[in-house]
């Protein structure tokens, strides 16, 4: 409950109906059935409900764990600094930074761990979600997809999830290029500290390599080159400038940057228009936290296109 009289400026953002059919994703990629979900929230008398409603479809052996025995329902307390999600279905915080939120939290129907990051672009009807499931520290799976609140688009939107969810990330591997796009700059204390450039140049090497050269520019300033290797769903950045390892969910590519100074870089890439039969698609929507030392500094998110 919340004794605020007003929904937060995320609340209102999120309002309405959300339909979706995200994958579900075991630990090392594979994709392993849907999520039919209908999310929706109100905000009556100064209280926040949040509702789900759904079933998953295929799932392997982790249907048994995953599938709905009934609707999910759970309090809130709204706000724009910490949401806190008071159960009796899911139980932890969430952090709102403009138009994208971290969530982390524990379902005891799932019996999972969440880390949810859900960012809505700017026509204000497309929502990039994903679900990372833990046990303990030890990634049990995935859930990831788009959602729209236009029913005009429902029927239509779930053939494409339908279509599309379970391809895998994959930039382009013969063409050189560049994703770019003008994404917004938030500090740790939530506050907007403006916007930042971004170019991802591509430089392809081979079939499974090739070259990044990033450029940050605006509200924080900074480059890097790396040569950047994908075995399967999982990629490895391997200098000379930044080093770490990535870990793809059909389109969503989770990464883990660590740079010769002393910042580190969490990153979801989601491939939004990659279909089936394509080499690669050309529009990502990005989502980065980037940390000094160990203490989150800056969260950062956009849209990068291909040209």
């Amino acid at each position: 409950m919340t004794d605020t009289t007003q929904p937060s400026e995320w609340q209102r953002r999120i309002a309405g109906e959300w339909h979706g059919r995200p994958s579900l994703f075991d630990a090392t990629g594979t994709w392993q059935g849907y999520e039919d979900i209908r999310r929706s929230s109100d905000f009556v008398d100064g209280v926040t409900t949040y509702y789900m409603d759904g079933g998953l479809e295929g799932g392997g052996p982790m249907a048994g764990r995953f599938r709905l025995g009934a609707p999910f329902a759970f309090g809130v307390v709204d706000s724009d600094a910490n949401r806190v999600y008071t159960g009796p279905d899911f139980y932890g915080t969430g952090q709102p930074y403009g138009s994208f939120v971290d969530s982390h939290y524990y379902g005891p129907g799932w019996q999972v761990d969440l880390n949810t990051w859900n960012q809505v672009l700017a026509d204000d009807d497309v929502q990039v979600y994903s679900s990372m499931l833990y046990q303990g520290p030890a990634v049990v799976g995935c859930f990831n997809g788009l959602y729209t609140r236009d029913p005009a688009k429902v029927a239509d939107w779930l053939a494409a999830e339908t279509r599309n969810g379970p391809v895998p990330h994959i930039l382009p591997t013969k063409t050189p290029g560049a994703f770019s796009g003008t994404c917004e700059v938030f500090g740790a204390d939530q506050k907007p500290r403006g916007t930042v450039d971004v170019t991802v140049e591509v430089e392809p090497l081979d079939l499974l390599r090739a070259r990044h050269h990033v450029t940050w520019s605006g509200a924080l300033d900074r480059r890097h080159t790396v040569e950047v290797r994908r075995d399967g769903f999982r990629s490895f950045y391997e200098g000379p400038e930044a080093w770490g390892n990535a870990q793809a969910y059909g389109r969503a590519n989770y990464s883990s940057l660590h740079f010769r100074d002393v910042w580190k870089l969490k990153g979801r890439e989601f491939m939004i228009d990659a279909t089936p039969g394509m080499s690669a698609g050309k529009t990502m929507a990005v989502a980065y936290e980037l940390f000094d030392g160990n203490v989150l500094s800056a969260v950062v998110h956009g849209v990068l296109r291909w040209s």
